[in-house]
């Protein structure tokens, strides 16, 4: 749940100077890596079978040489606690679902449903939790906020300018 997570909120918590790129082996199902601590997080990315979110060390990972690199993280505990609690209500409510209502043989129900008339899931329910983790697709919002919008005139829009 957290690697879903970590995907949604676009936010790895890359340490400073936490990417390693170069040749890596995997050997007896771990890999030997100094830069991280027992415990610490980490990416891998370039690999064919190992993409994706562990914690070092790591002894179920397919062995296999790669080309890639490896992403040093640091995250909060209080998200990794936050993604038990997600993954909680996951297995309580289920996953998100495009159907909000159900009926057969005389039973019937219906979902809670989100401002765009779907299924209220995990998202919905945890937003809020996880909007200051959140970081923007890319920086392009920053640099031009509405692309479709034209630049007021000076002068034009207001003539007592």
């Amino acid at each position: 749940m957290l690697e879903q997570i970590l995907m949604d909120i676009n936010n790895l918590f890359v340490v400073p100077d936490g990417r390693h790129a170069g040749e890596y082996s995997i050997k007896g199902g771990s890999i030997a890596l100094d830069f991280l601590a027992e415990g610490q997080y980490f990416w891998i990315k370039g690999s064919v079978f190992n993409d994706g979110l562990h914690v070092y060390p790591a002894a179920d990972l397919t062995d296999e040489d790669f080309d890639g690199v490896v992403i040093a993280m640091a995250v909060p505990r209080a998200l990794i606690a936050l993604s038990d609690e997600i993954k909680a209500w996951v297995d309580k409510n289920g996953q998100e679902s495009p159907y909000t209502a159900e009926s057969f043989g005389g039973y019937s129900y219906s979902k809670a449903t989100n401002s765009k008339g779907l299924a209220v899931g995990w998202r919905d329910v945890f937003a809020a939790q996880l909007d200051h983790w959140k970081k923007p697709a890319g920086s392009w919002q920053y640099a031009n906020p509405n692309p479709h919008m034209t630049p007021p005139e000076p002068h034009k829009d207001n003539p007592w300018r």
